[in-house]
């Protein structure tokens, strides 16, 4: 299996909040890579490469970039042994291609054809998440069809359900459709997904495919990779595994709350493994 951490965002709402912050206490911020930021005693995607290693559930772990950050994220990866950087040729939040064509980048570029575990680099998850769960869902899924897929899922608050893209699901938690960004109203469910998948390496080929159909669409149409995931649950089995929570770093208010959270809480060790 194979990790793709999407790490091709611009962080526009975090550097915006940075330089409007008076206080001068997140000036060092300005100008990073949200993947790249502190968090407790290391990188917020270190944790991630941390546990992907430790857990021993991926042979290969690729981050996708943009040209603006690139340096950054080489300097970064050449403290591990595992890690692999590539640059979507991108030096601007207008020029970026979108989650879904970085992942479509990745898998081509590293001609990966086995399953792969897709990152959301600005993403950590609560104390109960756990690799080594994931890999043993996963495993038994395939174990009954090869075509199955893996999503995460935890309850979120009513009023958040306009934030995400929210899961419906049958009894046996396969997933029926995600609507994105629904009022309370259009929907009972209340399982917001995180950019966190496992696509069998059956699903693989249908990159191409969406990206195909969405060539000529607008790029709110392809950016988010929870699209793709969308558009993947009528032609693949989908299911969730659920989990308590997670951190979503877009603003600096959540980025604080996020860096607390692992300074003061988290034993790094085994986090996530």
């Amino acid at each position: 299996m194979k990790a793709v951490i999407l790490a091709a965002g611009y962080g526009t709402r975090l550097q915006r909040d940075v330089v409007a912050d008076s206080s001068g206490r997140f000036a060092h911020l300005a100008g990073v890579a949200k993947p790249l930021l502190p968090v407790g005693r290391c990188a917020l995607i270190s944790h991630w490469v941390n546990a992907l290693t430790s857990s021993g559930c991926v042979d290969g772990i690729y981050v996708v970039t943009n040209a603006l950050y690139h340096a950054a994220f080489e300097e970064w990866a050449s403290h591990f042994t595992n890690v692999k950087i590539l640059s979507d040729g991108t030096k601007s939040n207008d020029e970026r291609l979108g989650a879904v064509a970085c992942l479509q980048l990745a898998v081509t570029h590293f001609n990966i054809k086995d399953h792969v575990v897709v990152i959301g680099g600005d993403t950590l998850f609560k104390e109960d998440f756990s690799l080594g769960e994931v890999k043993k869902r996963f495993s038994d899924l395939q174990a009954k069809c090869e075509d199955d897929c893996l999503v995460l899922s935890y309850q979120c608050k009513e009023e958040e359900t306009r934030k995400y893209g929210i899961l419906e699901v049958d009894g046996d938690l396969r997933v029926l459709c995600m609507k994105e960004k629904p009022l309370p109203s259009e929907t009972k469910s209340r399982r917001a997904c995180p950019c966190f998948y496992v696509f069998s390496k059956k699903s693989l080929p249908l990159l191409d495919t969406f990206m195909e159909e969405k060539k000529e669409a607008p790029i709110e149409e392809k950016d988010a990779p929870g699209i793709f995931v969308s558009w993947l649950i009528p032609r693949k089995p989908v299911y969730i595994h659920e989990i308590s929570g997670r951190f979503d770093v877009g603003n600096l208010p959540s980025y604080i709350e996020c860096d607390l959270y692992f300074k003061e809480k988290q034993d790094v060790d085994s986090y996530m493994v």
